[in-house]
């Protein structure tokens, strides 16, 4: 049997558990994309319908892994100035290119998209929160 950290054993991890996680994922970013929608609390913002927002999260997480690093990279001095308050302005950029990429996703003002891409990124630090897996759940398992 092959042990993994913490004295566990590759047999006690669930095969479900690596594949819903991102879907789970995509589906409450989603579905807090359509609430800040539907909510009218940012008038700028608009999502057309779910599938505009499925895709949306599935951009904006693409986004997240392939542009932001290198962008981080190359402006890592204005970052660093600023006390990583510029990461700010890069989740709004990521927001705001994948509000271009994707048909039925609308933003309308600077502002709006800084706001947005704040509260998305709330949502999903609550999710990553939420979702860790620190082991515990493995270890009640067992006993």
């Amino acid at each position: 049997m092959v042990r993994l950290h913490e004295g566990r054993s590759a047999t006690s991890r669930t095969p479900e558990a690596p594949v819903l996680k991102p879907i789970v994922y995509f589906l409450v970013m989603a579905a807090a994309m359509m609430t800040l929608s539907m909510s009218g609390v940012l008038p700028g913002f608009r999502v057309d319908g779910f599938t505009a927002a499925l895709v949306g999260a599935v951009v904006l997480a693409l986004a997240n892994a392939l542009l932001k690093p290198v962008l981080f990279l190359l402006t890592l001095p204005i970052t660093i100035l600023t006390l990583g308050l510029f990461l700010l302005v890069l989740n709004a950029l990521m927001l705001w290119i994948t509000a271009r990429v994707v048909p039925g996703m609308h933003l309308e003002g600077a502002l709006t998209t800084l706001v947005a891409s704040l509260i998305l990124s709330l949502v999903g630090m609550v999710w990553n929160a939420i979702s860790k897996d620190d082991g515990r759940r493995h270890e009640r398992d067992r006993d």
